[in-house]
């Protein structure tokens, strides 16, 4: 979902003192299971932190559950997933982490499976593509937390400045759109952030509305394959080398950065996800959104992004955790974190939900395209290593002494190598 939104840190207790099963004896004399968890901060300042979601539910939970308290730790983007990997390495792992990734952790069978833990009612609620991209070896490890997709995001009044009366739904449409802006002096035409902070998200939104993406259909990367470097060469040739993409080098320019200046007014088009609505909006920009042009039409899938729920093993807590995570996963709470952070829904009743309701018709707009959508290959093990090689050098791609097929056919070898067993 890195990438991503950064929150404040908010941690309510020191990470490395994790609460095991303590008999601690209640008013009853019943024994009281400690469950701890870590959860990544959504929010953007105190005042909206995930520390004020996580203790709503969690209070509503254990006020129904008095045998079980939840403590909770809620921590940075910046810092939450290599936090959990030092408790892990230290072995002290969380029972539950709401993290980035968790294909290392499943390789290493540290985790529950999905099935060990929820009810039927639950597991099955869970949107097929998000339960899918949850798997290693075709067993469900990851339980999809939130979700998003991308749409292209048009400044109106800068298109109406420049005489472009709709948005683009082709890949000549788009340049053509870029070349009306650049000749009314819109400083980023089509903004292309291709620089480390997040471009194997960009990368992906292409290759898709190319007609491929980072695997084939049995699952093995394809980086360097034709439609892919013929992507790479038509963003090359068409978009940067015709001074389409703005004063700063897609290689250096970063997602928050164009981000920004969108939000500022100065960019025409660029990829966006749902909280760039809110930025934008408290800007006063007029904005319009819509799917991914693709070569001749609007691209056949669309890129997503999921963050996960984990269980660790290491303390025990089956049924503890299950417990928990029912209740997480219940349809008013996925809607209500949904509606927080501006994300999507990750189960179907939820969705179903808001794809009903009027007031959330700009998520909907990005909501219509999860099902279709092609997430990260996040169930293989090697793809934090690939993805930190996508980011160091995709962008030469499109530099003036670029090569797409070259820098494609390196990724692919490295991604190659990543992918073999150890």
């Amino acid at each position: 979902m890195q990438r991503r939104m950064t929150g404040l840190i908010a941690a309510g207790a020191a990470l490395g003192m994790t609460v095991v099963l303590a008999g601690c004896g209640s008013p009853g004399g019943s024994e009281v299971t400690k469950l701890t968890l870590v959860a990544a901060d959504y929010g953007t300042s105190a005042e909206n932190t995930s520390r004020k979601y996580w203790d709503k539910v969690i209070d509503a939970f254990e006020e129904k559950h008095s045998g079980i308290d939840v403590e909770v730790t809620v921590l940075s983007w910046n810092d939450v997933d290599a936090e959990v990997k030092k408790m892990v390495d230290a072995g002290d792992a969380p029972d539950l982490a709401q993290i980035g990734a968790y294909a290392d952790y499943a390789a290493a069978e540290e985790l529950y499976t999905v099935e060990d833990l929820l009810s039927i009612q639950v597991h099955a609620d869970f949107l097929p593509t998000l339960s899918d991209a949850g798997e290693v070896a075709r067993v469900q490890y990851g339980m999809p937390f939130a979700s998003s997709t991308r749409l292209l995001f048009y400044n109106k009044d800068l298109f109406e400045r420049a005489g472009i009366t709709k948005a683009p739904r082709t890949w000549d449409e788009l340049q053509e759109a870029a070349r009306l802006l650049k000749d009314e002096d819109v400083l980023y035409p089509y903004a292309l952030p291709l620089g480390p902070e997040e471009a194997q998200g960009e990368t992906l939104m292409w290759l898709l509305s190319g007609g491929a993406g980072y695997t084939d259909d049995i699952g093995s990367y394809r980086l360097d394959s034709e439609a892919n470097i013929r992507t790479f060469d038509w963003l090359k040739g068409e978009l940067v080398g015709e001074g389409l993409t703005g004063p700063v080098p897609p290689a250096e320019l970063n997602r928050a950065d164009a981000f920004a200046a969108f939000t500022d007014g100065k960019v025409g088009m660029l990829n966006g996800h749902p909280t760039l609505m809110q930025k934008a909006a408290q800007k006063g920009v007029d904005f319009g959104m819509v799917p991914m042009p693709g070569i001749k039409g609007e691209a056949d899938a669309s890129m997503g992004v999921a963050d996960w729920m984990m269980a660790f093993r290491q303390n025990g807590h089956q049924d503890e955790i299950g417990e928990f995570l029912d209740f997480v996963y219940a349809k008013e709470n996925v809607l209500d974190f949904s509606r927080r952070y501006d994300m999507l829904p990750v189960t179907v009743s939820a969705a179903e939900e808001m794809a009903g309701n009027a007031d959330d018709a700009a998520l909907v707009t990005f909501l219509d395209g999860l099902p279709s959508a092609q997430l990260y290959p996040v169930g293989k093990t090697s793809w934090a290593r690939v993805s930190a090689d996508i980011k160091r050098r995709i962008g030469t791609a499109v530099t003036e002494g670029g090569d797409p097929a070259v820098v494609l056919n390196a990724l692919q070898r490295g991604a190659a190598r990543a992918d073999q067993p150890e």
